[in-house]
């Protein structure tokens, strides 16, 4: 089992976003990824359930309705310890910012949401290095069903917690399913010290925040010469952290 302590040497920085569905995170992290460019930091960039050693399983199961919580929460792990090995930690070590789209705390909610036993996950993932931040982006259930209602012409099965019979209208079932996945993200910040962004705000005030949280982060990193960003595109990611518009 890993330490905080096993990771205390790492030069490099892991900076993570988390939320339900519809909470705007991925934009956030997006925003974020563009401006460290911009500024010359190397980013690596990592998403939930990306691996290819596992992908293809998972969307078989999917498909199928083959996936149990318990297998459910199983294949993610060995999709993140993939990850972990091959994308995350090489790139720690040798001194890069990480961004990572969701995090242990995606599987933390998520399977206690399925009712997967809250320590064993946490002993699960006790390999993962942690992050140095953690943001969590918060919108209400009604806003989270307004904007997926807006981006998708369906709700799928799994996402819908369609596999824990809650109920038999989709709708209905996801509001009870990212209920439960919100209660659990209010445990976690509290206990894992993940910091609240309140994603109701406008995109540029989130991003302003973000970046405000980030920059301490940034000292004795290294930068190299930027040579491929357009000088009108570092003008307008310096004046969105002063608080211009996008």
């Amino acid at each position: 089992m890993s330490t905080s302590e096993d990771f205390m040497d790492l030069p490099g920085r892991l900076i993570v976003v988390e939320g339900i569905d519809g909470s705007g995170k991925s934009t956030q992290l997006d925003l974020l990824h563009k401006w460290l460019r911009s500024e010359g930091y190397v980013t690596v960039f990592t998403e939930w359930n990306s691996s290819p050693i596992v992908r293809d399983t998972t969307k078989r199961g999917k498909r199928k309705q083959l996936l149990t919580p318990m297998s459910f929460s199983l294949i993610h792990a060995a999709d993140f310890a993939s990850r972990t090995h091959e994308q995350i930690l090489p790139a720690l070590q040798a001194g890069v910012i990480v961004l990572a789209d969701r995090y242990i705390y995606t599987a933390f909610a998520r399977d206690a949401a399925r009712g997967v036993n809250r320590k064993w996950v946490r002993d699960l993932y006790s390999f993962a290095p942690p992050p140095d931040l953690a943001l969590y982006f918060h919108v209400s259930l009604e806003e989270s069903i307004r904007r997926i209602g807006a981006a998708r012409a369906e709700i799928k099965f799994y996402e819908a917690g369609m596999d824990l019979g809650l109920s038999e209208d989709v709708s209905e079932s996801f509001r009870l399913f990212q209920g439960r996945i919100l209660e659990e993200y209010d445990t976690l910040c509290d206990e894992y010290d993940i910091t609240r962004v309140d994603a109701h705000q406008s995109l540029v005030s989130q991003q302003v925040l973000v970046r405000e949280l980030v920059e301490p982060l940034l000292e004795d990193m290294p930068r190299r010469e930027i040579t491929n960003v357009p000088t009108h595109m570092q003008t307008g990611y310096v004046s969105l952290a002063a608080g211009g518009g996008l």
